[in-house]
């Protein structure tokens, strides 16, 4: 290998400003090393050996890094650290890898360290032309039939994967199957067009074989080879034509928007495009537009119809000329439009009468004497060109001025005709008349009326007007004059004040249809009448008089007068309202008052004393000792069936008497239940100890409270009275020892146990026609006898 030196030279300024050069360090750099692409081998195969300058002064040794080493791809090269000789271990694709890149390093053997600098390397690999051409894109083109010779078909596009810019991609192009049709350029393959002759309805596709060569062609280069598919596209070279020579249609008169004929066309151009897609047109016959053609999109088919009622009476047949068309003109062919005849007979029928004129037009002058001839207007039967037994009829007559004959058909003024009148428009005056044959079929016709006018109304003046104070100038305002009728009987008009006027004010022309009013003195504010004489342009008119205002003006505006402000229906009406509700308020008020009823109060005479008492306990209760009853046996037998055990029969206390019976009346302030003593506080103290005494003296025997306050709670003291007479029953009759009388109560009030309990209720005693009988206790399921258990004594 041959070394090269590489010097480099340095400028250096010294103080005394000479220039010396210095020469720098050698260094090796050798060229790129080249392998040949998919060399064949054998491998290992010497690329070349690796010398550096510094071989000569010390033992060195080489290392390698980079790709195609140590880096991917790896192992394709390796390096004899001794020598420097580089080899390379397998073939190599240059489309995959073009070139390989190291750092070359150089060591002293002794020392390990390095004696130049590290040297970039590169390997170049050769290419060689193993890559045939290939097609790029798709090789679908399309042409229009009928192309002139070298139209541009289409452009192939090949590649080659082999190192650009030499003759391994340098690709010609040439086809293999044309038929004289089509060519391509070798160098840039374009295909054109050989032939105008390319009918798209004789074949409309073609299948050419392009072949592609590299090294420009050459027989030893690399070739392959596609199928392109030329399309033709469709142009309008070919008019529609009719399956039938001339068609024959008859209609009805009278008749319209009848579909009359259907005329099918074919066409071989492309379906569903503008060059099939037809179009008709009637080239002769329809001049007054008693025809049209229409097309049916999906059959392509020509839609005859009959636009306009026809009359047999005027023409018995109508020849007509139709043309088809496409929409689009012909291109490519020498051929025309073609058209056929079509013949339209109009059948007679049996019609109605037709007027004269389906419109008529008289004049007629305003304020015509009622039952002038105004003209005739009549109808005739088209067949037999006869009015007889047409009869006439008004349709629309709106301010009812016109007569017409029934017979006849004349018209008559039957109302004062006012040109004036918003009826008329423009002086045009409308009313339709209908006649109507033997048949009854019917005709509708229009008379206009041109109503000229007639000198019958005069110029007028407004009845009010405003004239603002001019401060010491003296004011002025103009005054329009109007006038309905129409020139030559309006406008100019002329103003003028009559001649015994009281010299205030002066009257001058402003336009042709209004006159200035001056003041010719000052005047005061107040209203003014002030009479004028207007005439029109024929000398027509009178002296009227106006009102003139004359006001102090704000922004240039003469305020309005006061007016007055009452009140109508519906104001009345708004003001009485409220008063009639208040008053319907008032009256709900006193009837609910009168109808409202006072509070009863409702006395309890059961046992719950008027108070819901609450028991939930389902357990054994406390046994009650009976040495705490106290009861009269007096009481006792009164109240219950059986003896008490165990009560004490005598009752002290008080010798207060006091009755309770079992009619529940009040006596004395106790409830009476059938128990009779002669000492109340004695009953009471004697039930319920010292927590339920009975109120006397000033205090509640050991409560302390006052008596006053007591007495005077009626309510208190009923409920107080009435659960203690309850209690002492329950208590005496449950300390009998008869077990069978446990369930023997008076009326209890028990909560809702469910539906559906083989139970029953509870409460036994809720009926008292079935006190006595006792059987239903053999039945009483498990809740009664938790019950039972409760009072039954242990």
């Amino acid at each position: 290998m041959e070394v090269h030196l590489v010097f480099r030279s340095v400028l250096e300024t010294r103080n005394s400003d000479q220039v010396v050069l210095r020469r720098s360090k050698r260094r090796w750099a050798p060229p790129d090393f080249h392998i040949l692409e998919n060399d064949v081998g054998p491998f290992p195969k010497d690329v070349d050996t690796l010398v550096s300058d510094t071989s000569a002064k010390f033992p060195v040794y080489y290392t390698i890094t980079g790709e195609g080493y140590d880096t991917h791809p790896v192992g394709v090269f390796s390096l004899n650290q001794e020598t420097g000789m580089l080899r390379v271990l397998k073939a190599v694709d240059r489309e995959q890898f073009p070139e390989f890149t190291f750092i070359v390093r150089v060591f002293n053997k002794q020392t390990r360290e390095e004696t130049d600098d590290p040297l970039p390397m590169k390997v170049v690999v050769d290419d060689v032309n193993d890559n045939a051409p290939h097609f790029t894109d798709q090789l679908q083109f399309s042409v229009l039939e009928h192309s002139n010779p070298g139209t541009v078909v289409g452009e192939v596009n090949a590649s080659d994967r082999d190192k650009e810019g030499t003759d391994h991609v340098k690709i010609k192009y040439t086809l293999e199957s044309e038929n004289g049709l089509f060519a391509i350029d070798g160098a840039t393959g374009i295909i054109t067009t050989k032939t105008n002759t390319l009918d798209r309805e004789v074949k409309d596709k073609y299948l050419v074989i392009v072949k592609i060569t590299d090294r420009n062609g050459s027989p030893s280069g690399l070739f392959n080879t596609g199928t392109a598919t030329i399309s033709l596209s469709d142009i309008n070279d070919n008019p529609p034509t009719f399956t039938k020579t001339s068609y024959k249609v008859s209609v009805s008169e009278n008749e319209k928007e009848k579909l009359l004929l259907r005329i099918p066309v074919e066409d071989k151009d492309l379906i569903k495009t503008p060059n099939w897609a037809s179009k008709f047109v009637i080239t002769k016959g329809n001049e007054h537009g008693d025809f049209r053609i229409d097309i049916d999109p999906i059959t392509n088919e020509g839609l005859l119809y009959v636009a306009k009622p026809l009359n047999h009476e005027k023409k018995k047949n109508i020849n007509l000329e139709i043309t088809a068309q496409n929409q689009v003109p012909l291109s490519g062919t020498s051929a025309k439009w073609m058209s056929i005849p079509v013949d339209v007979a109009v059948t007679d029928v049996d019609e109605g009468p037709e007027f004269t004129a389906p419109i008529v037009r008289f004049t007629v002058k305003e304020n015509t004497p009622n039952g002038t001839v105004i003209g005739l207007y009549t109808a005739v039967d088209p067949e037999t060109k006869s009015s007889e037994g047409i009869k006439y009829y008004k349709l629309t007559d709106p301010g009812s001025w016109v007569n017409v004959d029934r017979d006849t058909g004349e018209l008559r003024v039957a109302n004062t005709i006012d040109r004036e009148s918003s009826l008329v428009e423009d002086g045009i005056y409308n009313i339709t008349v209908k006649a109507a044959d033997s048949s009854t079929k019917t005709a509708v016709g229009t008379v206009i009326l041109q109503v000229d006018d007639a000198n019958d109304n005069m110029p007028k003046v407004p009845e009010q007007l405003r004239m603002c104070d001019g401060d010491g100038d003296l004011a002025s305002v103009v005054v329009v004059a109007e006038d309905k009728d129409a020139p030559p009987n309006s406008a100019p008009f002329t103003f003028s004040l009559p001649p015994n006027h009281d010299g205030k004010w002066s009257l001058t022309r402003y336009n042709d249809t209004a006159a200035t009013l001056k003041q010719t003195e000052e005047l005061h504010t107040g209203i003014y009448e002030v009479p004028m004489m207007v005439t029109d342009l024929q000398g027509i008119g009178k002296l009227q008089t106006a009102k003139v205002r004359i006001c102090y003006c704000v922004d240039g505006d003469c305020p309005a007068a006061e007016r007055n402000i009452s009140f109508g229906p519906l104001g009345l009406l708004a003001l009485l309202l409220p008063l009639l509700l208040l008053l319907l308020l008032f009256l709900a008020f006193i009837f609910f008052c009168m109808t409202r009823r006072d509070k009863v109060e409702m006395e309890d005479f059961t046992d719950g004393g008027g108070i819901l008492l609450k028991s939930n306990t389902e357990a054994p209760g406390d046994e009650v000792d009976s040495s705490l009853i106290t009861v009269p046996s007096v009481a006792v037998d009164q109240a219950v069936k059986g003896s008490v055990k165990g009560v004490n029969a005598g009752w002290q206390g008080d010798k207060n008497t006091g009755t309770i019976k079992t009619n529940g009346a009040i006596d004395d302030r106790f409830y009476n239940t059938g128990i009779t003593t002669s000492n109340t506080h004695e009953f009471y103290s004697g039930q319920y100890g010292s927590q339920f005494e009975v109120p006397f003296g000033s205090h509640l025997i050991g409560s302390g409270v006052g008596t006053g306050s007591l007495y005077r709670n009626q309510d208190f003291l009923r409920i107080w009275h009435t659960n203690g007479i309850c209690l002492q029953q329950k208590m005496a009759y449950m300390g009998t020892e008869d077990e069978d009388r446990y369930a023997d109560d008076i009326i209890h009030a028990y909560g809702f146990e469910g539906r559906g309990s083989t139970a029953g209720s509870v409460g036994c005693c809720s009926d008292y026609d079935e006190r006595d009988n006792l059987d239903f206790l053999n039945t009483l399921g498990p809740k009664f006898k938790t019950l039972a258990s409760v009072c039954r004594k242990t």
